[in-house]
């Protein structure tokens, strides 16, 4: 198995390479993952840089001792993967960022179309944006990732366009796309961009937008999925493709 995930903000080695994790993530690693000394961790930033280190030691219930010797950059993937995703209702959001994370998307932007039930707005925005990205951060800890996934603001229609139009190559996932997504010629540099539309579907005013944008309407399969696993599925087949998963 490989070794559990912790997220710092800094690497902060003292003398001989000893650093401390201490907080809720020192809190997690002794009194719930129960480490011990001899067992490895990695910890990260979840923007690419990470340690291997080996555990020394407990201080309470709260602090980890370890040996950090040194510290790694993981590049950017290429072709960066980002879905478009339109705000499915209740907690179906955070399942669709959940898995969406643990396949390997590198962005997630949350879409307020213009048949989405739920819409977020104010406070109720805010918060839903914050479950968004802690979902995001310990799914991508679940998944062994040091690179997390971003999480952006809501984007109105307009500026899912404006996303599209600077694209390497740019997807609606839609009934009337006459090719499959599994066949579609893909770059192998810049940015794929996938958009998700809701239960509803994309309106037709939102495709004409899209399309005018450079983005072409994609298929799956015979089968309708849910906004919320369309995503993963649609991602998994272009993270295969890409090569992403050799």
């Amino acid at each position: 198995m490989t070794a559990p995930v912790f997220v710092v903000e800094h690497f902060d080695a003292g003398g001989g390479g000893r650093c401390v994790l201490d907080g809720p993530e020192g809190r997690h690693a002794v009194s719930v993952k129960r480490l011990r000394a001899g067992e490895d961790v990695v910890l990260t930033d979840g923007s690419g840089r990470w340690a291997d280190c080996v555990v020394l030691g407990t201080e309470g219930k709260d602090r980890l001792i370890l040996q950090l010797d040194s510290v790694h950059e993981e590049p950017p993937e290429q072709p960066r993967v980002t879905v478009v995703q339109a705000l499915p209702k209740g907690d179906r959001g955070e399942l669709a960022v959940e898995t969406m994370t643990e396949v390997g998307v590198d962005a997630i932007v949350p879409w307020a179309a213009a048949r989405c039930i739920t819409q977020w707005k104010g406070d109720r925005g805010a918060k839903a944006l914050g479950k968004w990205r802690a979902t995001a951060r310990e799914a991508g800890k679940q998944s062994r990732r040091v690179r997390f996934p971003e999480v952006a603001e809501a984007a109105t229609t307009k500026q899912v366009a404006a996303l599209l139009a600077g694209a390497a190559f740019a997807a609606v996932l839609h009934e009337s796309g006459d090719a499959p997504l599994a066949t579609a010629e893909l770059p192998s540099t810049g940015e794929i961009v996938l958009v998700v539309g809701p239960e509803g579907g994309v309106a037709p005013e939102e495709l004409a937008l899209f399309e005018e944008a450079g983005a072409k309407p994609y298929r799956l399969g015979r089968s309708v999925l849910r906004t919320s696993t369309a995503g993963t599925a649609a991602a998994a087949v272009l993270l295969a493709r890409t090569g992403r998963w050799s």
